[in-house]
């Protein structure tokens, strides 16, 4: 058994479970690792994707108070997540898999570039909003055809990639809905882990997976979901942004320049 493979891969699905419940970004973390590690990015990104499904799971627990109290919501965002993420994975097996080695390091900067710009564009459509006289309203707590459109859109991008996906919904739905950020943030966990388990039925059907990146990404994601969920609730949001986006755009030049 190779042991610095089961390490690197072990920490990849931790870094990403903890990413991806404090930022919606876990992918930035596993797939350059895996990468890293050997696989190939197409076999890199599908098992990442079916590895963080138990973790996306985990982060969703954490959130379940606050979930319990937008059952409608819930149910909108897991079926749009997962019925957007279908599309995605089957264009992601359809389309060449030299197309995909030549775009992710694109769909890496620019979903590292999202993570970092997600509140600046959140604040500049809410003032511009309410310049244009749209008020916050009491009965913004329901998802009308406009968002239910957008969330299936970020559900495509999720089985195709799914970098940075939790950023958009966050974004989207923040602007969007009078609720907590609280229960943002558990809708977003519950649109990460739908569109990744949508995807997983077509990647185990049909796509190259390495088994043993597979079940050491879900290890290590569980844990790092677990302590992503409590540690994410006390540190500022914008220290794990940062390194997102610094470490995003690190991988994304590096991949751009081989």
């Amino acid at each position: 058994m190779d042991w610095g493979f089961v390490l690197v891969v072990l920490a990849a699905g931790f870094g990403a479970g903890f990413v991806m419940t404090a930022a919606g970004a876990g992918s930035l973390v596993s797939f350059p690792l895996l990468v890293a590690a050997g696989l190939p990015p197409l076999v890199a990104n599908t098992s990442t994707n079916v590895g963080l499904v138990p973790g996306g799971l985990a982060g969703s627990f954490g959130f379940r108070r606050e979930l319990a109290e937008h059952p409608a919501l819930v149910t909108r965002v897991a079926v749009t997540s997962a019925a957007g993420a279908l599309a995605g994975g089957v264009l992601l097996l359809v389309l060449p898999a030299s197309s995909f080695d030549v775009v992710v390091p694109y769909l890496v900067l620019v979903a590292a570039t999202l993570v970092g710009l997600g509140p600046l564009i959140s604040r500049a459509l809410t003032r511009r909003a309410l310049r244009r006289g749209i008020e916050p309203g009491p009965d913004r707590v329901s998802m009308g055809p406009r968002l239910t459109g957008a969330s299936t859109v970020v559900g495509v991008y999720g089985g195709y990639f799914g970098a940075a996906q939790g950023v958009l919904l966050v974004a989207l739905l923040a602007l969007t809905l009078d609720v907590p950020l609280t229960t943002v943030n558990g809708l977003k966990s519950i649109a990460i882990v739908s569109a990744n388990l949508a995807a997983t039925v077509v990647f185990v059907l049909f796509a190259p997976l390495d088994w043993a990146a597979v079940g050491l990404i879900a290890v290590g994601s569980v844990t790092g979901a677990w302590l992503g969920a409590h540690v994410g609730r006390r540190l500022p949001p914008s220290v794990f942004r940062a390194l997102v986006v610094v470490f995003g755009w690190v991988v994304g030049v590096r991949l751009l320049l081989t």
